[in-house]
């Protein structure tokens, strides 16, 4: 596939895309922020499930904690030296996969394993195997299970790698952001070239299937020729995956962003620019482009399923998995069970006081109507993979409509099968999505949960 910078783009368009969100940054779904979720509702859902034994699970935890806090971060996290405070958690997280399973039942079959931060490689190796351990005296991961983890480069070594390999993690995930020292600097993550190598390589070795590089585009004092040379740093390394994540500067929400002046950020054309450089530096060394701005190599199972029209999204990301059943655990852990949208306590001391009363942590939750569905249905499609067919969309004519009005500008083309969209438009799919229904804030939510 050969990219190229689209120069007809709306521009109402293209500024919303300098506020797109952030790898880890977004507000919690528009639809749900403000619904109250009880215990006794989560545990009512709970009780459903336990009625569909034969479904397989889908698991998220969130490790909550950092040594320090970056400057861009819009992640939910807890910046602490204190070990006693990360076994106090890891108390708390054992209460809670007990509380969920007295309801659901022990041994359930676990297809899906991400455990995302904050900075999971922040635990020492006995809190490490401690967290597998509880996960496994709740639940069976199956010998086939994708289990992945985030990890941090400037907190990895040779016997942390081998430990993680060797508690059953098989794809690994390392967040670079960018290797321009400027650059680092300005966003509190210095981190040397050789280092990220070193550790990439050293994973590599270890034997873990698959190794995704994080970067974020839009950061203060990004350049086009500083990105690039990120970027051909990063493809010298050939990872598996790279996801190119947004950059979303908003003070008002995160304080901490206020030591980035928003003068020293780049443009929404110049960041638009930057994402288009990766687009194509992927592009052209042979990977896929894969739903709004992940890359993965021709053989991933994310560009099969794509191809074939089968890519699924869920709480915690793309899959080619059917599992619609993600149980999240930890502080600020989203999740989707029985056609329920749910999420725990943000607030650390909120979750482990509430588990104390030996309550579920929930703090939001929102049931999906059928209408709801259908129009999540249509979203995903778009998201994932690249069409809306006209059957799924049939009883959404608003929303069809909507996406129409974009055939002008050649973002979507239309046919009697239904709606596509085009190369131009696959820049903006965010904003397409988005236009439908703030459902898409799911896929930017759970993005929030992760840091490493």
């Amino acid at each position: 596939m050969t990219s190229f910078l689209p120069s007809n783009l709306p521009l109402e368009l293209l500024e919303r895309h300098g506020h797109a969100p952030l790898s880890c940054g977004s507000a919690v779904n528009s639809l749900i922020r403000d619904n109250a979720f009880s215990d006794t509702e989560y545990r009512n859902v709970l009780t459903e499930l336990r009625q569909h034994t034969e479904e397989s699970l889908a698991i998220y935890v969130h490790v909550p904690f950092c040594h320090v806090r970056c400057l861009y971060c819009a992640c939910d996290t807890t910046v602490t030296h204190s070990s006693e405070k990360v076994d106090r958690y890891l108390d708390a997280l054992e209460s809670e996969l007990a509380l969920v399973t007295d309801t659901i039942g022990r041994g359930r079959r676990v297809n899906q394993l991400h455990v995302g931060g904050g900075t999971p490689n922040h635990l020492n190796e006995p809190q490490l195997a401690r967290l597998v351990e509880i996960i496994e005296r709740y639940f069976y991961i199956a010998p086939d299970a994708c289990t992945s983890i985030e990890c941090n480069p400037r907190r990895s070594s040779a016997g942390q790698l081998e430990l993680l390999y060797g508690l059953g993690f098989r794809r690994i995930s390392f967040g670079v952001q960018d290797l321009n020292a400027d650059v680092q600097r300005a966003i509190g993550r210095v981190q040397s070239l050789d280092m990220v190598r070193d550790v990439f390589l050293t994973a590599r070795e270890t034997g873990f299937h698959s190794i995704n590089l994080d970067l974020v585009y839009g950061l203060p004092f990004q350049t086009r020729a500083g990105f690039q040379s990120t970027l051909q740093h990063i493809l010298a390394l050939s990872p598996d995956r790279v996801a190119c994540f947004s950059y979303t500067h908003d003070p008002a929400t995160r304080p901490h962003q206020h030591a980035i002046s928003s003068d020293h950020l780049p443009s929404a054309a110049e960041k638009l620019a930057l994402f288009h450089d990766a687009v194509h530096a992927f592009t052209e060394a042979g990977y896929r482009w894969v739903g709004l701005d992940v890359f993965v190599r021709e053989t991933d199972e994310l560009a099969n399923a794509q191809t074939e029209g089968r890519l699924h999204h869920n709480a915690i990301g793309y899959t080619p998995l059917p599992s619609k059943q993600v149980l999240a655990f930890g502080p600020s852990g989203i999740g989707e069970v029985g056609g329920v949208l749910v999420q725990n306590e943000p607030d650390l001391k909120t979750w482990q006081a509430r588990l104390d009363h030996y309550q579920l942590p929930v703090a939001w939750g929102q049931r999906l109507s059928d209408t709801d569905r259908r129009r999540r249905e249509a979203i995903l499609s778009l998201m994932c993979n690249l069409q809306l067919p006209a059957n799924v969309a049939a009883d959404l004519a608003q929303d069809y409509d909507r996406l129409r009005e974009h055939i002008a500008q050649g973002l979507v083309e239309m046919s009697a099968d239904g709606i596509r969209v085009t190369d131009e438009g696959r820049y903006l799919l965010r904003h397409l999505c988005a236009e439908q229904d703030a459902f898409l804030e799911l896929e930017a939510a759970q993005r929030r949960l992760g840091s490493n």
